[in-house]
């Protein structure tokens, strides 16, 4: 899988420049960091990437195929391979369904679609559910639960479950752990890289929190006013060679 973003601009008026000229290119099994403040571009970019926004200028490929294409046959393919992980996991889990029909949302409407990773021949619905449940570090009892009885972090566990359902080449993960205290974002960052690792899926993981990015990232992308102003290997974060604002949002971050 490759991810291949080439002169992609987004703007929503002549004044307002959401994206302006951004390339760059993500390989299989790479994990992105892309780091900037708000107003920056990065939630813009992750909706451009999902086809839940349009854009006229540039180009973005996915092993050399367009997003977002316009035949819906391309357009489900697309959307097969590639899954999303939101900021706010209560807003996207349906309060009034068990968990584990929010977990087999993506399944159901992929039916062909049997993850590597499960041994799910032979298995009911519910029991793929609780499978999924376990990889992401919760416990098969939990299933009949709903999102109203779980934790910040046990929801943000479910939406992962629910994204890893159909083993998508590249996830996008659009400030997963924002929303949650420091400890259970380090729970999350953590199983992220190890789902990674084990995976072998491509992360793209958009974020304000550049020490986040840096410690389940190996290159980053810096986004400052819907520009790249900075990209680099984890190894040369501390470059003299840095951008200015790069550096600024090390030394707010204390990973100096």
């Amino acid at each position: 899988m490759s991810l291949v973003v080439d002169g992609l601009s987004k703007h929503y008026s002549k004044s307002v420049h959401a994206l302006d000229n951004i390339s760059f290119r993500v390989n299989a099994g790479e994990c992105i960091g892309i780091v900037g403040e708000s107003g920056s571009g990065k939630s813009t970019l992750a909706r451009v990437l999902l086809g839940l926004e349009s854009y006229k200028d540039g180009r973005i490929t996915i092993n050399g195929k367009p997003i977002a294409p316009k035949k819906r046959a391309l357009l489900r393919e697309y959307r097969k391979s590639v899954q999303m992980i939101f900021q706010d996991a209560t807003s996207t889990l349906n309060p009034k369904l068990p968990i584990w029909k929010s977990i087999l949302e993506p399944l159901d409407n992929f039916k062909e679609i049997t993850p590597s990773f499960l041994q799910a021949e032979g298995l009911s619905r519910k029991e793929v559910a609780e499978e999924l449940l376990e990889i992401v570090g919760l416990e098969k009892k939990m299933v009949d639960r709903y999102p109203g009885e779980l934790s910040g972090g046990q929801k943000q566990r479910v939406s992962i479950a629910r994204a890893l359902s159909i083993e998508p080449t590249l996830l996008v993960c659009d400030e997963p752990t924002a929303s949650l205290d420091v400890t259970v974002q380090v729970q999350i960052l953590r199983l992220l890289k190890a789902l990674q690792k084990k995976t072998n899926m491509t992360i793209l993981f958009i974020s304000h929190d550049i020490r986040a990015v840096t410690f389940l990232c190996e290159k980053v992308i810096v986004l400052k006013n819907g520009s790249i102003v900075d990209q680099f290997g984890l190894e040369g974060i501390y470059h003299e060679e840095r951008h200015p604002y790069t550096k600024s949002l090390i030394k707010a971050a204390s990973i100096e």
